[in-house]
């Protein structure tokens, strides 16, 4: 008997137990950079992906897993960093408003001094109170 599926499966299983207790000790504030370097890393699966599909094994299912391969691969990366810059866009200090370098969405930001978009307390109407 052959002990070779043995061993994988006792590495993937240990491979999950110890990513579970790496990821569940970092920091928050280090979740950021550690996913951009697991992204450019993720990279590498699309040289692999491409290899795969390029191979020309026998018959047409090696070419079309291959082409999934790189499909899928490619929506790993290019979503990672997607979800990286708009982790890091919430760090970086929107423009004054009116500024000529402004993004729509910075120009909509609240004023200084207001509290989430809310009037200022002094120009802020009460209800009338019932007597």
């Amino acid at each position: 008997m052959e002990l070779v599926p043995v061993y994988l499966a006792f590495i993937l299983v240990l491979a999950i137990f110890l990513g579970f207790e790496l990821i569940s000790k970092v920091p928050a504030t280090l979740h950021t950079p550690l996913m951009s370097g697991a992204n450019a890393i993720s990279g590498i699966t699309i040289v692999g992906a491409l290899l795969a599909a390029g191979a020309g094994g026998p018959g047409w299912l090696a070419t079309l897993l291959g082409s999934l391969a790189v499909f899928f691969a490619t929506v790993n990366v290019v979503g990672g960093y997607l979800v990286t810059d708009r982790m890091l866009g919430m760090f970086r200090k929107s423009p004054q408003p009116g500024s000529a370098r402004g993004s729509p969405l910075a120009r909509n930001s609240p004023q200084p001094g207001s509290a989430r978009g809310l009037p200022l307390a002094e120009n802020r109407t009460e209800p009338d109170a019932k007597q």
